[in-house]
């Protein structure tokens, strides 16, 4: 049995795995980072100016700048909102996410290609990560390693969540499909700086379409909760609809997609959960990369406290800064989804609010910058006070 031990092991290399071991890395913590590679989650990859900021993003990582997103209802209206003084980023989660694992090693995080098997426990109470090592032939033998702490990133539906968080069962789950298609950069139509989302009812029943530039290729994808919905069959009409029938596939991804925080992320001891595993995608929107990230570096602030002071409860700290910071936009977000995506009346509806300025202009620039906007008052008020006239049905569409 091997008696190799870190301070730290993380499971999963994605967004939240890989910042979670480079903060920790940094601090000069003996970080492992186990992931199995060769698996790219299907996502949007759009990424906002405050995750540039934050988490020090190259430009060439960019591979679009979308300055303008349009929201298509189930009549196909049209509504264009573009984006004033900036643009939102776009991503290629390959790329992307090989690069923050490659950041975490170069700052003295051991990385190993591996698929983590379990965790048990020594004689000694230390917690023991058990795992296979991802080979060119396949699985090699088993093989494991000590762990003070053990961070898991190992996605939506985490095994390790499973097996050691108490309530690892409730949240609710959107399953995402995409296709990575060629772009027709020679079409006049083609927009490489627009996102498309589409909203509507036979592109999904209970979420939305959408049609993101990525530079050569492009993005198509949707999401249901409802499992007898047919992904495929939905991107298949959607790219008809979007002119892109006739493109090269270049590959098809699908996975599930958290849409709510667990009730608890950590097991009381030395297992912390940190990013889909944890939860953290957005209501509504379905954005992750950024919550993963944030949450990693929470993640690595508690892990760290727990670390100096041998205290486990600092591990509930993680959750506890991370519902603070952005709990009430989760809500909100939250809400948006059950009253606006139950039917393409109501969609069609909701496309119809986007048209207004004040709904663009706040919706945004707490998009862009991760936070509520507090400093208008009354751009607020008339926005309640339209988006419930609109629910109700006293706006004309």
């Amino acid at each position: 049995m091997s008696t190799s031990q870190y301070d730290v092991v993380v499971v999963g290399g994605g967004p939240s795995g890989a910042t979670a071991a480079d903060d920790l890395a940094r601090q000069g913590w003996s970080v492992l980072l186990m992931d199995r590679q060769g698996r790219t989650k299907p996502c949007g990859g759009a990424i906002p100016p405050r995750l540039i900021k934050d988490f020090d993003i190259p430009d060439h990582l960019l591979v679009a700048k979308v300055r303008c997103a349009r929201m298509i209802s189930p009549k196909d209206n049209r509504v264009d909102i573009h984006i004033e003084n900036g643009f939102v980023a776009m991503v290629n989660r390959d790329s992307f996410d090989e690069w923050l694992r490659e950041r975490a090693q170069s700052h003295g995080a051991t990385r190993l290609r591996a698929l983590c098997d379990k965790i048990t426990r020594d004689a000694d109470g230390v917690a023991r990560v058990h795992f296979n090592p991802v080979t060119a032939q396949g699985l090699g033998e088993p093989d494991s390693v000590r762990a003070r702490m053990v961070v898991a990133a190992d996605g939506a539906r985490s095994e390790i969540a499973r097996q050691h968080i108490e309530g690892a069962d409730r949240t609710k789950y959107v399953f995402a499909y995409h296709e990575i298609v060629r772009a027709p950069l020679q079409d006049p139509t083609h927009d490489p700086e627009r996102c498309d989302v589409y909203y509507q009812g036979p592109i999904s029943p209970d979420f939305y379409g959408w049609v993101f530039p990525h530079g050569d290729t492009m993005s198509v994808g949707t999401g249901s909760a409802d499992k007898g919905f047919s992904l495929r069959g939905s991107v298949g009409k959607l790219r008809e609809i979007a002119g892109l029938s006739e493109v090269e596939t270049l590959r098809r991804e699908g996975a599930p997609i958290p849409l709510k925080p667990l009730p608890r992320w950590e097991n009381g001891r030395d297992i912390v959960l940190t990013g889909d595993a944890a939860g953290v995608v957005a209501p509504a929107s379905g954005e992750g990369i950024y919550y993963a990230m944030a949450c990693g570096r929470m993640v690595a602030e508690a892990v760290q406290q727990a670390l100096k002071t041998g205290d486990a409860a600092c591990l509930k700290l993680a959750r506890k800064q991370f519902l603070k910071e952005h709990g009430r936009v989760f809500w909100i977000l939250g809400l948006l989804q059950y009253f606006w995506y139950q039917n393409d009346k109501r969609r069609e509806r909701f496309v119809k609010v986007c048209e207004d300025p004040d709904v663009q202009r706040l919706t945004f620039e707490s998009y862009m910058n991760k936070k509520l906007v507090r400093k208008k008052p009354m751009a607020h008020i008339r926005i309640f006070f339209k988006d419930l006239a609109h629910l109700l049905g006293f706006a004309r569409v």
